[in-house]
């Protein structure tokens, strides 16, 4: 066992304070601050050689200082190596730092190099001035950069880890020998070493990500997440649950009342559904399906088997707009039944809010829709028995499980149904829901007709509204998206009221309507309404209608500066058309010129209409956190590993962690506490 950190040597009560914002109180914890980058020191580059954005080790020797005035008072200092020239740019100097770099000086430098059409430099460097008659040692290691805060400099980080790595013998291998031997793992220690202190001979593998010892760290880290999340899966199991055996007769009656069958896909979701539903512990499962797939009429079809249990059903969306939404679609399906559809969210006035509580508190609200509002603690239900939450990562774990306690532990606590109609490629929901069963809705609706994607650049503003006109005209519905509400010259993002006022210029025979996150909600939905009764035929709106709007009318999207959006968010915006029957358009317009990754993306969406393929490039070109968005969590918060990178390591993952939950349960709480800052809030219940 390796002791606290104040046992290294120069380690006070501030350091020690300081060291404690980074969740670092002993020695292993030092240890397991692992390196976020790590910058080449280890050869120098010659200045002919050098390329923009890349930090870089140069020598030379100066060749002429000055002092200049350009906007604000500058030091300037050119230096050449023979094979090229550099300027360091220095903004704060003093007198004595002047002078140090005369004409004549040999100088060794590391920083980034900027590039510009008239000169190579440097903006204030690390610098160090050289002797010719004694050389300075170049550094024999990769110098490893560390998560930082304030008070904790760099130099101070690696010297404490110098310090901590004598000590490595006292660190504890937790994974078994044969798992190690099978895989040809290095030990627990000399994986630390390695990363930390990277030998000159593997700085391209460490560089690289290839390296044994980052293999070996990263298997480690992510069956920590893996295990921490089947503890528990584990222990939501062992929970009473509520066993319901519905005949699945208002179910019937439902399905009768539809102009349209089920799909297979649908039917197959809700009969997993049906089984959960049935067993004494609590269901746990996630469904997740494209843009259209009817996740909707799937958490319909549960609830109905819930209610006909006996029990009430609570529905938590991430929005004002998509909880409004859901409450139409709710009422217009139960309420025919005899069924009572209530409702909870921020913009209700108290009296409303406190009728629709004691409604849900009495029993009388059989399902109740909501936004945030439905986890607060004056809300209470009667008989809680399934819990189903839109857009699963929007809201984190505390406020699932805070929903969770709104059941009645004596009758049993609730199901759980989360829904995502942002498709999740397997490598992730292999990671990331470890502790959910997960179902997929792999098939639209017949009759849907596939969405044409345009990419068109800015300067052919002009046809697009020429043909927003001949849409309107033909009885159809349009949407224009602005990805930002304020002007903002460095984004080059058009403002949403100035394109509604440009567009009713250059349109004054349709009617246009804006809706953004600004407006209230009683504002917004005054619009959405409109909208969908065709009161307005062009609806200029942000990103709020990403998720869930549903205008079967509407048959063209125009995204503006579409390559400032991620690829998940473009497909979900895409899919607010192509939901009648109409053949449907979405263009993406851009501001050239397109980076390489806008590129890509924009390509990505006007090749394909698959979600889960989408969702798989998204995941390589922005990683996993990035997809997830404003996910609370935290479990993608990886310190090493890389999902698109170790990808193929999961199957080996998947079965050690079985191994080690048979055979190793000691070791599983060690494991996950060393690598899971707060890993109570996973391994609670």
């Amino acid at each position: 066992m390796l002791d606290t950190v104040t046992s290294l040597k120069g380690v006070g009560p501030k350091m020690a304070e300081n060291l404690e914002k980074l969740n670092i109180s002993s020695i292993q914890d030092l240890l397991f601050h692992l390196p976020s980058q790590y910058q080449d020191r280890t050869r120098v580059q010659p200045i002919a050689t050098l390329q923009g954005g890349h930090n870089v080790l140069i020598e030379g020797v100066v060749e002429h200082t000055e002092v200049v005035f350009r906007g604000r008072r500058m030091m300037l200092s050119r230096i050449s190596d023979g094979t090229g020239k550099l300027t360091l740019r220095f903004f704060y100097f003093g007198a004595a730092q002047q002078k140090s770099l005369s004409e004549g000086t040999k100088i060794r430098c590391f920083g980034e190099i900027r590039q510009s059409m008239y000169q190579t430099e440097m903006i204030h460097p690390e610098y160090t001035l050289l002797d010719n008659d004694f050389p300075a040692p170049l550094a024999s290691t990769l110098t490893a950069i560390y998560p930082a805060t304030k008070g904790l400099q760099q130099r101070t980080i690696r010297r404490l880890m110098g310090e901590a790595l004598k000590k490595l013998s006292g660190i504890e291998d937790l994974l078994p020998g044969h798992v190690r031997s099978k895989h040809n793992m290095p030990a627990l220690s000399d994986a630390l070493k390695d990363i930390h202190q990277p030998d000159a001979q593997s700085n391209q593998a460490v560089l690289d990500g290839e390296h044994p010892g980052i293999k070996r760290l990263a298997f480690e880290e992510m069956l920590a997440h893996q295990l921490s999340l089947r503890q528990f899966r584990l222990q939501v199991h062992a929970l009473p649950g509520i066993a319901m055996k519905p005949q699945g007769i208002p179910l019937k009656a439902l399905q009768a009342s539809l102009p349209f069958a089920l799909t297979k896909a649908q039917q197959r979701v809700i009969k997993e559904i049906k089984h959960d539903l049935a067993q004494p512990s609590p269901m746990s499962r996630l469904v997740q399906g494209d843009v259209g797939s009817g996740k909707t009429l799937v958490a319909a079809a549960a609830a109905l088997l819930a209610i006909e249990a006996g029990y009430q059903v609570a529905l938590m969306a991430p929005t004002e707009i998509l909880a409004e939404q859901h409450l139409k679609s709710f009422e217009a399906w139960l309420e025919p039944l005899g069924f009572k559809v209530g409702s909870l969210s921020g913009k209700q006035k108290a009296k409303e809010r406190r009728d629709q509580s004691e409604r849900a508190a009495l029993g009388m609200s059989h399902l109740v829709v909501g936004t945030h509002a439905l986890f607060q603690n004056h809300v209470s239900f009667a008989k809680l028995g399934l819990i189903i939450i839109d857009e699963q990562h929007r809201f984190g774990v505390e406020q699932r499980l805070a929903l969770r306690d709104k059941g009645n532990e004596q009758i049993g606590y609730p199901h759980q149904l989360v829904m995502t109609a942002t498709p999740i490629p397997r490598t992730l929901a292999m990671t990331a829901y470890a502790d959910m069963d997960y179902s997929i809705i792999d098939e639209l609706p017949p009759g849907r007709t596939p969405i044409k994607t345009v990419v068109i650049a800015n300067s052919r503003r002009d046809e697009i509204i020429s043909r927003i006109q001949s849409v309107c005209e033909s009885g159809a519905q349009v949407y224009w998206v602005c990805t930002l509400i304020e002007e903002s010259e460095a984004l080059q993002c058009e403002n949403a009221e100035e394109t509604e006022s440009m567009l009713k210029e250059q349109l004054p025979s349709v009617r246009v309507g804006l809706v953004h996150g600004r407006m209230s909600a009683q504002e917004k939905q005054e619009i959405m309404q409109q909208f969908k009764s065709a009161e307005i035929s062009l609806l200029v709106a942000t990103t709020v209608i990403e998720v869930g709007v549903d205008v079967p009318n509407a048959s063209l999207m125009i995204i503006e500066n579409a390559e400032r959006l991620g690829l998940a968010q473009l497909h979900q915006l895409r899919g607010r058309v192509g939901r009648g029957s109409a053949a449907s358009s979405c263009v993406l317009m851009y501001q050239p010129p397109l980076s390489k990754t806008a590129r890509k993306r924009l390509d990505a969406l006007r090749n394909s209409s698959d979600g889960f393929e989408i969702a798989q490039i998204d995941l390589e070109i922005r990683g996993p956190g990035e997809v997830f968005g404003t996910r609370q969590t935290g479990e993608l918060q990886f310190r090493i590993a890389d999902l698109v990178r170790d990808q193929a390591m999961l199957p080996e993952i998947q079965k050690t962690a079985d191994l080690l939950l048979a055979e190793y349960p000691e070791t599983i709480s060690v494991l996950i506490k060393r690598w899971i800052r707060q890993s109570e809030v996973f391994i609670k219940v």
